[in-house]
């Protein structure tokens, strides 16, 4: 879609740039033993351990020349992911590690993991932030970090992530992926089936853009969905005691619950629950710093409303809200609701909104709240700042244009945002442009 064509028909300077699912890139994936922690010490995975170590060494030799044959140019550290597989193995099996050679230890490895296409089905639904590094940045520039959601076999959700710099005019470059991409380690595999914070860690020598976070709980089995990231300064005054904090969707197949995602350096992060009644709900929106000296989210509470809600712990939040917006004009009359952290300028905070209206059509609107109490109002979008249109509106759900946030650059917008859940573009304004639309 050309810039000057998606002018007629939106508010936003549509850019070229197109990210799309793509199966040609695949990560080894181990089976999490406390998903199948009833027979975790029965009769399967004992089983087929025994299967492998019953193979004699020449036989056990030439089974792992052919995995490697298969598998080695196709992934990255490949022996070393094995040794690692093989050692969780053995810890939730108890194997006497001294008494095994380290081709079958390879072996037992490689048949605890499996190939994957983590984005073969679906790319949406970014958010973006600054970048912990924003050392050499000249010219107003910010290097920034982006998540999406990428969606692979059986409708499984994981967040993957893209490196870059912005550009006070709109522009940006995206940093380029390897040919390789990795899953995070979780620290401690006992944890799996915990109801609790859970931490992982990408490998020391993988860049965060060939990083995946996949899901680790038993209430993240079915996804982990739209991540909403916000660069949180801890220091009241400003001083940037910054922390990344992303809340998202765990979604266990059958229910679902509201996490964060936390990290200072975007090498280890945890990820815990949200304790309380909000935590029930999905699409909740963390403003990046304390307002009144409480932490401020957004969230709609009810299915079809924006909430404001306050909080003394970041991790517990049983306040229902006050109402803060209700649909009010027919391409929202179905429903409304955040997309992503609230951003600061000199007007107030700027809310990114979006609708759903007749047919279930998406569209992105926008509101600002007052700065000391952004309960209010100040003034809303009457028409959509985007909508999905041509072709646009086909895809894995059609009719759906979706973000979880956008980053200041100066005075400048850039807006990436999901298109249909099947690929992301990106769209720019400035804040003085997106001011003068509301009333």
């Amino acid at each position: 879609m050309s810039t000057d064509r998606s002018r007629t028909h939106t508010s936003l300077r549509i850019l070229e740039e197109r990210l799309h699912a793509d199966p040609s890139r695949v990560v080894l994936r181990p089976f999490h033993l406390g998903w199948s922690s009833d027979t975790a010490q029965g009769s399967r995975p004992a089983r087929l351990v025994a299967d492998v170590l019953a193979l004699p060494p020449d036989e056990a030799a030439e089974e792992y020349a052919r995995v490697l044959h298969d598998f080695e140019e196709r992934h990255w550290q490949t022996e070393q992911l094995f040794e690692e597989r093989y050692r969780e193995v053995e810890q939730g099996l108890g194997l006497d590690g001294d008494a095994i050679d380290i081709t079958h230890k390879r072996l037992i490895g490689a048949y605890f993991c499996h190939e994957y296409t983590y984005a073969a089905a679906a790319l949406m639904n970014p958010s973006i932030v600054p970048h912990p590094d924003q050392s050499g940045m000249t010219g107003g520039a910010v290097r920034f970090v982006m998540s999406l959601r990428a969606v692979g076999e059986g409708h499984i959700s994981s967040i993957v992530f893209r490196e870059g710099i912005a550009h006070a005019d709109g522009a940006f470059q995206l940093w380029p992926q390897s040919a390789f991409a990795t899953a995070m380690q979780i620290d401690d595999t006992s944890l799996v089936d915990a109801d609790s914070a859970v931490a992982v860690h990408r490998h020391a020598e993988s860049s965060l853009s060939n990083s995946v976070i996949f899901p680790i709980t038993e209430q993240q089995r079915g996804g982990l969905e739209d991540l909403r990231l916000v660069r949180f300064d801890h220091d009241a005054a400003g001083g940037g005691d910054y922390e990344w904090v992303g809340t998202y969707t765990a979604y266990s197949g059958s229910s679902i619950r509201s996490e964060l995602l936390r990290t200072r350096d975007f090498r280890d992060f945890v990820l815990e629950p949200i304790e309380g009644r909000a935590g029930r709900n999905k699409g909740m929106a963390l403003f990046p710093q304390k307002v009144n000296g409480r932490y401020c989210m957004v969230g709609r509470q009810d299915g079809k409303n924006l909430y404001l809600m306050y909080s003394d712990r970041l991790d517990h939040w049983d306040d229902d809200g006050v109402l803060l917006m209700e649909p009010k004009y027919p391409w929202e009359f179905i429903q409304i609701g955040n997309c992503g952290a609230p951003i600061l300028t000199d007007a107030g905070w700027l809310l990114l909104t979006h609708g759903v209206g007749a047919m279930r059509k998406y569209a992105l609107g926008c509101a600002l709240l007052d700065r000391e109490d952004p309960t209010k109002v100040l003034a809303r979008t009457r028409t959509p700042l985007l909508t999905a249109i041509d072709a646009d509106r086909f895809g894995y759900v059609p009719n759906v244009v979706y973000t979880c946030g956008a980053l200041k650059v100066g005075e400048t917008l850039l807006v990436p945002y999901g298109i249909s859940d099947s690929a992301v573009g990106f769209a720019s304004a400035t804040i003085g442009e997106i001011l003068q639309l509301m009333e």
